[in-house]
């Protein structure tokens, strides 16, 4: 009998009212290995209903108590994370040690969730005017729907769950169909770390289970992160119906080189930034910019150390992994004939490489293309996947011309020695994160994530300062006490008149 995964609703498992459900696959077998179900809107109003019920309970704890939740939670998650690494592996196909860096990362976001006694802390202005004090408070903004991609089933629900948490909140989180059982595990870890039932909910679903959390009048705030389409749509959609939106979407991250750079280490970070986690990253590299002087020198040294690369299953020591499923498999191996048509040099064709893996997996190997013309779709899109193009130019300011062009401005890297290019270069380019020698920018916990232009929509970033502020709302309180003098309350000695 097939395994369905139910959603977690009140502290439980729920199989709520849908019988529809989706294959789960494992990329690296090609092959379904359970089912998900998947919520209709009733589902999502009742994990709802049970997040808002939860909520005044949660809301008026003491901030000790959430601390000792999460460090809990904290301990419990970095003893089991080699469990959830196998999970991550086994429905996403991302490699042991890539699957262990993200719950790594996830671990940080935890970890920044304790400063929150510092972070909820308001302001205090005495004597504004006679007699008259001044003060803010933070308070939690209410039921949070968390939607999250496939890419990272466990760290992006740890950049914003949290916080939210942390902050007073309750969440209905909605993970990708393609991946969906890290929810379920971190839900459950929650309840056993003492989170009170209804406090974090999981749904699962498609389409619908979004739209009913965008629409839902108890819900208060929406945090996306997903492609630029959707996330224009949910931030949209969420907007129109009085919610407070975060909504992170894709990109097309750049990598320029100068001629004064280390060669040697800018083809290692480009293998790494490009083919890590197979490519379906937002923060990958994509877009190699290499200035003509350096650029035969570059793409051999790329060329020479992906051959060294073994593409295969995750379990196996491989380097890395399948793609998460047959149609974006063969989406993404269909740039390759972009390529070709479209004038560019196929390096390294992924769709020859060796793999150690079952013929079934949903394959492509690292690829590599030179001379790729910036009108090319392999150049504009972002295709996601194993894929490093390379687009050869005159220098650098035709490289911060061609960045900026970009209707995305998420992450963005330059490789070179010379300090005064690295600080023009951050200072001109309109790009969110920004790497000097460094190929993937992404900030640590206690600073925020997120891009510029089609990256993000909203106005806040994902966890560190900006994540608190997201899930918080102000109040600001002017007050005024009459003295003693003014009757009432005297503690003075008593006097006879």
């Amino acid at each position: 009998m097939t395994q369905i995964l139910e959603h977690w609703i009140d502290g439980k498992a729920w199989p709520g009212e849908s019988t529809r459900t989706a294959p789960v696959f494992d990329p690296a077998l090609g092959t379904p290995q359970r089912e998900v179900r998947m919520a209709t809107a009733t589902d999502v109003g009742t994990a709802v209903a049970a997040a808002a019920a939860a909520l005044p309970q949660w809301r008026d704890s003491s901030i000790a108590t959430r601390s000792r939740f999460l460090l809990t939670f904290r301990e419990l998650l970095n003893a089991r994370k080699d469990d959830l690494a196998q999970i991550l592996t086994a429905e996403h196909g991302k490699v042991l040690s890539d699957a262990g860096g993200e719950i790594a990362r996830g671990l940080e976001v935890v970890e920044f969730a304790l400063a929150m006694p510092q972070l909820l802390k308001g302001e205090f202005s005495q004597n504004v005017s006679t007699d008259v004090d001044v003060y803010s408070v933070r308070e939690p903004v209410g039921v949070v729907g968390i939607i999250s991609p496939f890419n990272f089933p466990a760290m992006v629900p740890l950049w914003f769950f949290p916080i939210a948490i942390a902050a007073g909140n309750t969440v209905v989180l909605k993970p990708s169909e393609k991946d969906p059982s890290a929810a379920n595990w971190l839900a459950e870890l929650a309840a056993e770390a003492g989170l009170p039932a209804g406090v974090l909910n999981v749904v699962h679903g498609d389409k619908e289970a979004v739209d009913a959390l965008l629409v839902h009048p108890d819900v208060a705030a929406i945090s996306f992160v997903g492609s630029t389409p959707i996330a224009r749509y949910v931030y949209q959609t969420a907007a129109a119906n009085d919610k407070r939106v975060q909504a992170l979407g894709g990109a097309k991250n750049h990598m320029l080189v100068l001629p004064d750079a280390d060669l040697d280490l800018a083809a290692d970070a480009a293998v790494n930034a490009g083919f890590g986690s197979a490519g379906e990253r937002c923060m990958a590299v994509s877009a190699l910019l290499a200035v003509d002087s350096i650029a035969d020198e570059l793409v051999a040294k790329i060329a020479e150390r992906m051959s060294e690369l073994r593409t295969g299953d995750g379990r196996r020591g491989c380097d890395m992994g399948p793609l998460i499923t047959r149609e974006h498999r063969d989406k993404v191996a269909g740039y390759l004939d972009v390529a070709a048509t479209d004038g560019a040099t196929i390096v390294v064709d992924g769709r020859e490489t060796s793999i150690d893996g079952a013929a079934e997996g949903f394959w492509l190997g690292p690829t590599l293309i030179d001379n790729v013309p910036t009108s090319s779709a392999v150049y504009q899109d972002e295709i996601f996947g194993p894929v490093l193009s390379v687009v050869r130019m005159n220098g650098f300011e035709e490289g911060i011309e061609l960045i900026n062009s970009s209707p995305y401005g998420n992450g963005v890297a330059i490789f070179t020695n010379d300090g005064g290019a690295a600080r023009q270069f951050q200072r001109r380019v309109t790009v969110g994160m920004i790497g000097i020698n460094v190929p993937i920018p992404v900030p640590v916990a206690y600073h925020s994530f997120g891009g510029h232009k089609a990256s993000i929509f909203g106005d806040a970033k994902a966890y560190g300062p900006q994540g608190f502020s997201f899930f918080t709302q102000e109040k600001a309180i002017t007050s005024r006490w009459l003295d003693p003098s003014h009757g009432g309350i005297n503690l003075g000695f008593p006097q006879h008149s």
